[in-house]
């Protein structure tokens, strides 16, 4: 099971506005270096945001997998496959 919580669709909803932000930087005809810091703000706060749910869903897992006394290994595996290509 997903656990994608309200601070994460927050965060998200925040990452969108950044994004119109960029839109309207283009539109107005600003300086490339304007947009162009303005989309690294972008790739942080999705680098955050993909931290934020590998996170709290591997957490979930982990407990989940605890429980049922399974290994956890191969999750942390998972995780950090997933964190290496979002890069």
């Amino acid at each position: 099971m997903n656990n994608y919580t309200d601070e994460m669709k927050k965060r998200l909803r925040r990452l969108e506005g950044q994004v119109r932000g960029v839109l309207r930087l283009m539109e107005e005809e600003k300086p490339c270096k304007e947009v162009v810091a303005q989309l690294s703000a972008v790739r942080n706060a999705a680098d955050k945001a993909i931290a934020q749910i590998v996170a709290e869903n591997l957490q979930q897992c982990i407990l989940e997998e605890q429980a049922a006394g399974r290994d956890t290994g191969k999750l942390v595996q998972e995780a950090v496959e997933l964190l290496v290509k979002s890069r």
